[in-house]
């Protein structure tokens, strides 16, 4: 009777260790992605108004819509990074017609190759791609626009090595090699030679003979970094620098975009920042107004300061 008591109770363990084992083989793993995404948006709003104030002033209100969002592939060996900026803002002054103050579309997109995960460095290609969204004019002159969506628009594409320090926020992109295609969608402003294209040819009675072309084509070597560094707790400076000199045309002469930003964060949803974008290409030619005429000059230092308050929210996916 006793073996018969044994028998069962091994046979009753048999089974319930197996439906164990069963049950704990059917608790789902989580699949880790190599895909990791970052949605931010923002408004910074100004306003100041003056009712009856005896020292004068002008009441004004401008507000700045801006986005970024990024979306990053990576595995042992190689990294996938696309980026895309949009910014856009307006200002309006009393007596005076809405102003644009801010117009950026920026997309980027870089892949990488390493042979080992030891390295830091990069076998790199890398893409981008700048515009506008709505007509630019040299105010108050707004009868002649002096830029418009794709015109210009600007390309590069090249390849090159990228040194990367993720854990110091820190890269530096060294390309011998990038093609940079200059568009100008627009015949106006073809036929002027606006942003470096080759411009109209006109006789003597000022009969056009051939349009001005709409794109140009460079070969040179381009220089890109990226630097992001918290100076102390809740207040981070991000700083970004590109270099592009062509090899054929005025080698030596180097277009330069810089900008660098500080964020300071009261919360998770409002922040406080201040920045500077800083741009020189040798193929923008400035415009200015002499004797009520608006005439092209030559190129000159853009700079552009930009310091606000607003709210930023973050999109995160549920799965990643």
């Amino acid at each position: 009777m006793r073996r018969v008591y044994v028998t069962l109770f091994l046979l009753l363990t048999s089974v319930c260790i197996g439906q164990t084992l069963d049950s704990i083989a059917a608790i789902p793993v989580p699949i880790q992605s190599n895909w990791k995404s970052k949605n931010l948006i923002g408004f910074d709003l100004n306003d100041i108004v003056f009712i009856n104030w005896n020292a004068g002033g002008v009441s004004s209100i401008s507000g700045l819509a801006k986005g970024n969002f990024t979306r990053t592939y990576s595995e042992a060996n190689q990294k996938w990074h696309n980026e895309l900026i949009v910014r856009y803002g307006v200002n309006k002054q009393d007596g005076i017609e809405l102003r644009k103050t801010d117009d950026v579309f920026q997309f980027s997109s870089t892949y990488g190759y390493r042979k080992d995960s030891l390295s830091n460095w990069y076998h790199s290609a890398k893409f981008n791609f700048n515009t506008q969204f709505t007509n630019g004019y040299n105010y108050p002159n707004t009868n002649i626009a002096i830029s418009k969506p794709f015109a210009p628009a600007y390309t590069f594409l090249g390849i090159g090595a990228e040194y990367m320090r993720k854990e110091k926020k820190f890269m530096i992109y060294l390309s011998p090699l990038t093609v940079k295609n200059t568009l100008v969608l627009d015949a106006n402003l073809a036929n002027q030679g606006a942003f470096g294209v080759a411009p109209a040819i006109y006789d003597s009675n000022g009969n056009l003979l051939s349009s001005g072309k709409q794109t140009r084509t460079e070969l040179g070597m381009l220089i890109a970094n990226s630097f992001k560094k918290e100076l102390m707790k809740n207040f981070t400076m991000e700083n970004r620098l590109s270099l592009y000199s062509d090899y054929i045309n005025k080698f030596g002469n180097i277009d330069v975009d810089w900008n660098i930003q500080f964020e300071l964060t009261a919360n998770d949803y409002l922040k406080a920042n201040f920045g500077l974008n800083l741009i020189y290409d040798d193929d923008i030619k400035a415009k200015e107004i002499v004797n009520g005429q608006q005439i092209t000059v030559g190129p000159k230092i853009q700079l552009k300061q930009m310091m606000g308050i607003g709210v930023v929210y973050e999109f995160k996916n549920k799965k990643q």
